[in-house]
């Protein structure tokens, strides 16, 4: 199959790259949390803890269906431009985040810590799972170190 230039127009790539988040010249990751605060914070205010958990599903489920399509549309595993798994990831982290803009601030460096340094076992699951499942899973795994980490802090403010 030859390689085809990825478009915004294929909807694998649209939603693997949350719109064209993910082609941002600097640290589209980064940027594709942020995005995130602010949907999750506008899906908590109106729709409660349920709407959160619906959005984290089917981020989850479109996740792996485009990051598929789009590792064989470009031929590459994990590209920097597919960044709906830091959308899941995120989303996973604020589902125990008080909707708060310090807390969520802090969710945010929290989960871009564990992502971007995918300490064990985050990167075993970058190395050995494959396809779209793979590139949204380590995610997912940074996403629950995240949230031990902010667990415990919301424990030692004793908030939680």
């Amino acid at each position: 199959m030859a390689k085809i230039k990825p478009s915004l127009k294929q909807p694998a790539i649209f939603f693997s790259t949350l719109g064209g988040i993910g082609y941002l010249p600097k640290a589209p990751g980064t940027w594709a949390s942020l995005a995130t605060l602010a949907t999750v914070f506008f899906i908590q205010s109106y729709t409660g803890l349920l709407g959160l958990i619906v959005f984290c599903s089917l981020v989850f489920i479109i996740g792996i269906w485009a990051c598929t399509h789009h590792e064989k549309l470009t031929k590459s595993h994990d590209s920097k431009h597919c960044v709906i798994d830091e959308c899941l990831g995120q989303s996973l982290v604020l589902l125990f985040t008080p909707n708060e803009l310090l807390f969520y601030l802090l969710a945010f460096a929290y989960f871009r810590f564990f992502d971007i340094i995918k300490p064990w076992p985050t990167n075993w699951f970058d190395r050995n799972v494959e396809g779209g499942l793979g590139v949204m899973f380590d995610d997912v795994v940074a996403g629950a170190q995240a949230i031990i980490a902010m667990i415990l802090t919301l424990k030692f403010l004793d908030i939680f």
